[in-house]
């Protein structure tokens, strides 16, 4: 639809009643039903807002007051904005849990990647380091081995 057409359409609907406007919209719905293709964009439209929609419709078929509907989807629009806040809340809480959890992994990763890349400690056969390779099974060997039960070279 070209913006003048839909600018003129909007000023005509300022000035209708409610009651006409769901005259109207009745009339938009009969003519989309008829003519327009079904989208799969409103096949996969948000739960809440078919939910709305299922009321309304429930609603102007049982004949209450375009008043009534009004306030009714009113709330129902704003109830919706609160969940849809809380929603995008808790994605967002969650979006940060993950992202936190990935730096904690990339940063034990890292570390552990830095441990295994620098070479072992060694010690000289004539130095001491308190401990001796013979009597200390965490030693390490000048050849990397763990000392404590293999004899010395």
């Amino acid at each position: 639809m070209n913006p003048y057409l839909r600018d003129k359409l909007l000023q005509k609907l300022e000035t209708l009643s409610d009651e006409r406007g769901y005259q109207l919209l009745d009339y938009v719905e009969f003519l989309e039903s008829k003519y327009a293709e079904r989208t799969a964009a409103a096949a996969g439209a948000n739960p809440l807002s078919r939910f709305a929609d299922a009321v309304e419709e429930k609603m102007r078929a049982g004949k209450v007051s375009a008043s009534t509907i009004a306030e009714t989807m009113g709330l129902m629009n704003r109830a919706m904005g609160v969940l849809n806040g809380a929603a995008a809340a808790g994605k967002s809480v969650a979006n940060d849990l993950m992202s936190a959890t990935s730096r904690v992994v990339d940063a034990a990763t890292t570390a552990a990647s830095s441990r295994s890349g620098s070479p072992p400690s060694t010690s000289t056969p004539g130095s001491t380091s308190g401990t001796t390779a013979a009597n200390d099974a965490t030693a390490t060997r000048p050849d990397g081995r763990a000392g404590g039960d293999i004899p010395p070279r």
